[in-house]
């Protein structure tokens, strides 16, 4: 579970928002196919005018918050779906996602270190 735009504004912040999303997802699209992980990218849409299209690579979901709703409530929400005893990852630097997190028995990880895996890739 990927926080979107934490990574993408702490990894390429001077591109464009939907350049910065393409980087992110087509880079997400790799390591899903070297580690056969399943990999939702979350991103806010509450600030969009109209549904984003985006191509997304085998193995990677993208989903939009809807109006009202961040990126870190969803993000919250579907950890929590997640089948009891899954490993699940959430991708984050900010603090009160990798609590909540946490909280929901998964595992946080700082966007840094998905930034240097995906500069690898």
């Amino acid at each position: 579970m990927v926080d979107g735009y934490n990574v993408t504004k702490t990894g390429y912040g001077e591109l464009p928002l939907s350049d910065q999303r393409n980087r992110l997802v087509s880079g997400l699209g790799g390591l899903a196919a070297q580690t056969r992980a399943e990999v939702t990218c979350v991103f806010d849409g509450a600030e969009l005018d109209a549904p984003v299209a985006i191509a997304a690579p085998r193995g990677v979901r993208v989903k939009f918050s809807a109006p009202g709703q961040t990126a870190d409530e969803l993000i919250g929400e579907l950890v929590r779906a997640e089948p009891q005893g899954r490993p699940v990852v959430v991708v984050s630097s900010d603090r009160e996602v990798a609590d909540a997190a946490r909280r929901a028995d998964a595992r946080p990880c700082p966007s840094t270190l998905l930034l240097r895996r995906l500069g690898r890739s």
